[in-house]
């Protein structure tokens, strides 16, 4: 049935350009001939094919052009008539014998053209007559289309100021009231279109409307361009008239096209200057008009003038423009009862952006807005609509991108008010919005009170909200926002130690409620931080009294204690034991012996209860070997015990291997170069002896459970730290002891039941080189090295050789 409405329409409109192009050739050859009452006749039955109601808008346009293009040729014809003599008058009344009324009102408007042009009478009384003979067409098509060609044909002959038109003083009123006056009849015409026609076509009629719409607004625009009607006059008349048009019409989609027309034709200044009388009729549109964006697209104009013109700005004050958006926006919310959330919170969007823009240093306009903006959502329940929640994170994202610094956005108390009303995940969004401002700006938060402000905007990040478990969450998604809180914490910093150490304890505050999955990515960097604070009060001294107390490394060393405790709750054991020796160090380069003691004690006791993976052991053996070593602090005792505990457990790794370099790292335990009055030849002879004896033990351990010995990897380390130590000066590291290794690594190479290790045989051969290198090298390294011979090396030793020299080395 579409389908073939449509053809019968084409059919129709074929149809209807025969007809009209049939009488316009006969209307042409009349012309031609000069034969004016022929031309009349047939210009009126070309006209008549306009009075069809088959077609729609669109192809009633196609119509209508054709028509219009002939009609032009008419109106040069009739302009040489009044040149050859041709009464106008006569004229002008002779059309009006036209049979049918809708010829005869085109013919009419056509000699009325001329008629002014003439200037025979005064222009105002011809456009009068003419828009008031227009009444006599009521059907909303050819209504619209007979008026816009009025207009069409009038708007370069009103009388106007500078016009050849201009009568006496009241002429711009003149022409004011016939344009109000076609634009009210043609917006009649227009929604009484609506109610034509069976209610199950109301699209299509909604569709056609559309299609006719600029036909109204043009009105608007030639309002618009004449230049008698300055700022009193739009105020006094052409707005409220306008406006009363508006309200009456009662229809949804006049009152849109037509409120968005008034903003978009006439001047912004004028609009300035009308704020409360166009804001004023907002409240009274139907509920259905969408005038979020209606005033949005207001106070965008408004704010584009603004910015381009500074000018204007004190204008904006004098008119209270903030006041009557707010208030206007206020009441409309309140008309419009079924209102959706979104269109709420876009219409405090554009608020605000209009505040930020116009008046940025007023915080207490913003504060408002958002005041506003939290009444609203207060009244409904939890967000689930999507677009209101990207409406909110568009309004809370406004003062970051417009002030670049979030200690603004904490100064407004309404800011975390509006989060609270965001979902958990929103909230996220969010909180990574204001975290991703603080990086881009390279903002530093240097108050414990900003500090919690924004840890309280942040809590989505911190800690679960609403009750959703962090399992439901992606993995990767989780580690970049804990990250980014990660980062966050780098950025708080303030010279003042005890405001610092005020800080750290916020933040420990806000994480220590962050569950256990989240502690190991924020306990870290706050352990730092607090640490760089301890370098900077280095040297500093005082037992902790009270809270009162100034920020002391005792008292910032008790806080670590118990933030790392957190950790165990996790279990975070391996972190749990980094940060304890990272502490220790801290505390010896503070000179706390008994400090460092505990962190230490702490990490030992870790190690034994907590970390029960072999890799984990053998890297955090080696961490405390690595860390015990650079510490400088403790005394004879204290030092004895330590070293005596990282040995044992040292010796008691699970693999061989493994076990052979830890013993053999202990060797620096007692050997440091820094303090003389810890170097022990004799404990460092005895630690790389127990290191050969283990190297020596996996070796057979391999011979017995593979049938051919392992890699001598281990035996080449060993020489190496016997290397070190004996270039170090020390003792009870000889010559004798080196040639005699030197021997044992090449014979156990040489052996049939070694595996051949490549990079073995490398590590080896270059240690050879190194000692040839140092013998030729001369001077007193050269001296030390002379007496180690490799010519004298025997390549094939039996077992029982090789037995003995293994033992006599390891004894």
């Amino acid at each position: 049935m579409i389908g073939d409405g449509i053809e019968d329409e084409e059919k129709w409109l074929a149809e209807g350009i025969a007809g009209l192009q049939q009488n316009a050739f006969y209307m042409h050859r009349a012309l031609d001939s000069n034969n004016l009452r022929d031309a009349l006749k047939y210009s009126a039955q070309m006209l008549s094919e306009l009075r069809t109601s088959r077609l729609s808008p669109h192809k009633y346009y196609e119509l209508y052009m054709r028509a219009f293009d002939e009609l032009r040729k008419l109106e040069m014809f009739f302009k040489e008539e009044t040149k050859r003599g041709c009464s106008v008058i006569d004229l002008y009344e002779l059309v009006q014998h036209a049979g049918n009324i809708l010829p005869r009102l085109y013919l009419l408007c056509t000699v009325g053209s001329v008629y002014i042009k003439s200037k025979e009478a005064p222009a105002k009384d011809v456009l009068k007559d003419l828009v008031e003979m227009c009444r006599g067409i009521q059907h909303p098509v050819r209504g619209l289309f007979l008026r816009s060609y009025l207009s069409q044909v009038s708007r370069d002959k009103l009388p106007d100021i500078g016009s050849e038109y201009e009568g006496d003083a009241d002429t711009v009123m003149d022409a004011v009231e016939f344009v109000l006056q076609n634009f009210t009849e043609m917006n009649k015409l227009w929604v009484r279109m609506q109610h034509q026609g069976p209610a199950r076509e109301k699209e299509k009629r909604e569709k056609e409307r559309n299609e006719l719409r600029d036909l109204v607004g043009k009105n608007l625009h030639v309002l618009s361009q004449i230049e008698g009607v300055d700022l009193d006059m739009y105020k006094d008349t052409v707005l409220p008239r306008i406006l009363e048009q508006v309200v009456n019409c009662k229809d949804e989609i006049a009152q849109y096209y037509l409120m968005d027309c008034i903003i978009q034709v006439f001047p912004d200044e004028y609009h300035l200057q009308t704020l409360e009388t166009l804001l004023g009729s907002c409240p009274q549109l139907q509920a259905t008009v969408d005038i979020k964006t209606v005033l949005s697209q207001l106070m965008d104009r408004l704010s584009n003038y603004a910015a381009s013109s500074g000018e204007a700005l004190p204008e904006f004050l004098q008119v209270e423009a903030f006041a009557k958006l707010s208030n206007s926006i206020g009441k409309v919310i309140e008309a419009q009862v079924d209102m959706p959330v979104v269109g709420a919170i876009s219409l405090y969007v554009s608020l605000l952006t209009f505040t930020l823009r116009v008046h940025p240093d007023r915080l207490d306009y913003v504060d408002q807005v958002l005041s506003a903006c939290v009444k609203k959502l207060s009244s409904k329940a939890k967000l689930e609509d999507s677009r209101a929640t990207k409406q909110i994170v568009a309004l809370l994202s406004a003062p970051l991108e417009k002030y670049n610094d979030i200690g603004i956005a904490l100064k407004l108390s309404n800011y975390p008010r509006v989060m609270d009303h965001l979902d958990s995940a929103t909230n996220k969004v969010m909180a990574v919005v204001i975290i991703q401002s603080i990086m881009k700006n390279n903002t530093c938060i240097s108050t414990a009170d900003k500090v919690d402000a924004l840890f309280e905007l942040i809590k989505g990040l911190i800690k679960d909200l609403d009750g959703t478990p962090v399992e439901e969450l992606d993995e990767e998604d989780f580690k970049e926002e804990q990250s980014s809180v990660a980062r966050l914490i780098h950025m708080l910093h303030n010279d003042d130690p005890e405001e610092m150490l005020k800080i750290i304890c916020t933040v420990k505050k806000h994480i220590l409620t962050g569950g256990p999955q989240r502690l190991p990515f924020t306990v870290p960097p706050l352990i730092f931080s607090a640490l760089k604070l301890v370098r900077r009060l280095q040297g500093q001294d005082g037992d902790v009294v009270g809270e009162d107390q100034a920020a002391t490394p005792k008292k910032i060393f008790q806080l670590l204690h118990q933030t790392i405790e957190a950790l165990l709750s996790v279990p975070a054991p391996e972190l749990a034991l980094r940060l304890y020796l990272q502490c220790a160090e801290a505390a010896n380069d503070c000179d706390l012996e008994p400090v460092a003691y505990e962190f230490f004690t702490q990490a030992f006791i870790l190690y034994e209860e907590e970390v029960a993976d072999s890799k984990a052991q053998v890297t955090a053996i080696h961490l405390i070997i690595g860390t015990l070593q650079r510490m400088n602090v403790f005394g004879v005792e204290n030092k004895d015990t330590l070293t005596h505990k990282a040995t044992g457990y040292s010796a008691k790794l699970l693999k061989k291997p493994d076990q052979c370099r830890a013993v053999y790292a202990c060797s620096h335990l007692f050997w440091l170069d820094d303090q003389e009055g810890l170097k022990d030849g004799e404990r460092v002879l005895l630690c790389l002896k127990r290191a050969l004896r283990i190297a020596n033990a996996a070796q057979q351990m391999a011979s017995a459970t593979r049938g051919s010995g392992g890699p001598v990897t281990l035996f080449v380390e060993i020489l190496n730290k016997y290397l070190y130590f004996f270039e170090k000066g020390n003792p009870q590291i000889t010559s004798t002891a080196i040639q005699g290794l030197v021997e044992l690594i090449n014979t156990e190479m040489q052996s049939d039941t070694t595996t051949s290790d490549p990079s073995a045989d490398a590590f080896f051969s270059s240690t050879l080189r190194y000692i040839e290198f140092q013998k030729q090298k001369g001077g007193t390294m050269g001296e030390k090295y002379e007496p180690i011979e490799f010519d004298n090396i025997v390549l094939f030793w039996k077992a029982t050789i090789i037995s003995a020299t293994s033992r006599s080395l390891c004894i």
